[in-house]
């Protein structure tokens, strides 16, 4: 990746007890979530990367535009950044169309023009309805959505999301994950996403950067950090790996979806889509199980050829398998969860050309409101 297209980020220093010492490198474009757990330095680094913390030892630049390094510091109110905090700290006196509004005003009075799409703003996020309340009439997800419109309407190159769904209960959770997915979907503009929660992280993440006790644990691509045995998440209890694919078909007898992904073909129930729009679908480690031969007779719709690429022994009985989907195993990682005894029973080993017996997909709808879990068996 060329800088022009990165974003680049080193801080390091002493906050009272805590120390930082995080470096990573990552796409200016799509989601990139810092995951880890709470006081790990997520939030610190987001607040450097806007400002409000300035630490000496820093750099940090953004598609090729530096914003501190050794010899300048650029304040707050000079970086082109949206901030969505955990609490939506919306303007009591003024509607949810004022404070929609509130940072596009001065972006259109200091440019000399409107740059920004009011109606696109309100239609990917669902405000229509809303504009004329009060904030003190809205849900806690409502509240959310005008805050992520609020600092999208200040037009920012890089948009900062610290925590925002930590403050909601599960259901409005629910209900404001598909929103935050259709912006994904729509816009370009980079995200950068703090969470402690592995299942936002799953739905939204394209980038991930692992922190841990202040420093970076690892940086890149969702899914091979997911599917990476040395880290944490390959060897979680509920370890799982995401995978974007392609609607390649339907079978409307049967109310199944056919959608590719690099090396295979999933069949999952699902209300019939356009064909090449992309989902997201999440394949969780103790659904995946192995068989030598293709299944005869069964009632799982997911059998792929895979090839092992790698085994880690979890625990004295329990290995986690790294596959690589088609028959090169060259395709998406997919992980498995196995005893002992069945890798024993089977004379399973690393290379070996398997059958990967996927008892269940969870399928995120993408650009709809509404997603699901979808069984495949």
């Amino acid at each position: 990746m060329s800088a022009a297209k990165t974003i680049q980020v080193a801080f390091k220093g002493s906050l009272g007890r805590f120390e930082l010492d995080a470096a990573f490198t990552a796409p200016a474009r799509g989601i990139t979530a810092l995951f880890g757990p709470s006081g790990c330095g997520k939030t610190t680094v987001l607040r450097a990367i806007a400002g409000l913390q300035h630490l000496p030892e820093g750099y940090c630049a953004i598609d090729g535009d530096v914003w501190q390094d050794g010899a300048s510091f650029r304040p707050t109110y000079r970086r082109p950044i949206g901030y969505v905090f955990q609490e939506a700290s919306l303007f009591p006196h003024l509607s949810v169309r004022g404070n929609l509004l509130y940072g596009a005003r001065d972006r259109r009075s200091a440019r000399g023009q409107e740059e920004i799409d009011f109606d696109e703003i309100v239609d990917l996020l669902g405000l229509a309805k809303l504009l004329d309340r009060s904030p003190r009439n809205l849900s806690g997800g409502e509240r959310q959505r005008v805050a992520v419109g609020r600092a999208l309407l200040s037009r920012p190159k890089l948009l900062l999301m610290d925590e925002p769904l930590s403050a909601l209960d599960r259901l409005t959770k629910e209900e404001i994950l598909p929103f935050l997915e259709r912006l994904h979907d729509r816009l370009s503009l980079p995200v950068l996403y703090v969470s402690h929660d592995i299942t936002e992280v799953e739905r939204l993440a394209d980038h991930l950067v692992l922190m841990k006790a202040g420093r970076v644990v690892a940086a890149g691509p969702l899914n091979e950090l997911q599917s990476d045995p040395s880290l944490p998440l390959a060897t979680a209890r509920d370890a799982a790996v995401s995978l974007d694919a392609v609607v390649e078909g339907y079978d409307g007898t049967y109310g199944l979806m056919t959608l590719a992904v690099r090396g295979g073909r999933f069949l999952v129930p699902a209300p019939p889509d356009t064909i090449g729009s992309r989902h997201r679908l999440r394949v969780f480690a103790g659904d995946v199980s192995l068989a030598r031969v293709p299944s005869q007779a069964s009632t799982i719709l997911n059998d792929l050829p895979a090839r092992i690429l790698s085994t880690t022994r979890l625990r004295e009985h329990e290995i986690v398998v790294v596959l690589g989907l088609g028959s090169d195993g060259s395709g998406e990682r997919l992980l498995a969860r196995v005893t002992r005894r069945s890798w024993d029973q089977l004379d399973l080993a690393e290379g070996m050309l398997v059958h990967a017996q996927v008892k269940g997909v969870a399928l995120v709808q993408r650009v709809r409101y509404d997603a699901f879990s979808a069984n495949s068996s």
